[in-house]
């Protein structure tokens, strides 16, 4: 994974420097998905954006070769590329379970997964109550499997 803007303050107090540990020790309060509103809730999400405790977000989204492109997010404003954004909205992914007592999942380790040409193409968020695996494809991929 890698994050566009160098800038970011890590969420974990620590700076990135390209190891896939940078969330560990972070307390995710939501996910949401960001879908194309005309393309209703039928759709999968075009990105991911994990909401995190202290305020800040991380946006996970797929390039055009399926590949995993993880960016600070701009929560609770859309990403820029959601042009015009009156077609765009935040949403919950149905399919996630709800935030576990206490308030949030707490990420206790990531790990990346990555194609034959070594680019990320998965990534799996470790919470201590779970993981959230997020896969790059057409659209976005999200599942949690509880431990």
């Amino acid at each position: 994974m890698t994050v566009e803007r160098e800038e970011y303050d890590a969420p974990a107090g620590r700076a990135r420097h390209g190891n896939s540990d940078w969330l560990t020790g972070s307390r995710i309060t939501a996910v949401r998905g960001v879908f194309y509103r005309p393309e209703g809730r039928a759709g999968e999400p075009e990105a991911v954006e994990f909401v995190l405790a202290d305020g800040q977000s991380v946006l996970l989204t797929c390039t055009s070769d399926w590949t995993l492109r993880v960016t600070p997010g701009t929560w609770p404003l859309l990403p820029d590329w959601c042009v015009p954004a009156n077609q765009w909205q935040h949403a919950p992914l149905t399919q996630l379970p709800p935030v576990p007592y206490g308030g949030a999942w707490t990420v206790v380790g990531t790990l990346e997964r990555r194609d034959g040409n070594g680019e990320v193409h998965e990534a799996v968020i470790r919470c201590a109550e779970g993981d959230f695996v997020v896969a790059a494809g057409d659209t976005m991929a999200v599942r949690f499997h509880p431990h």
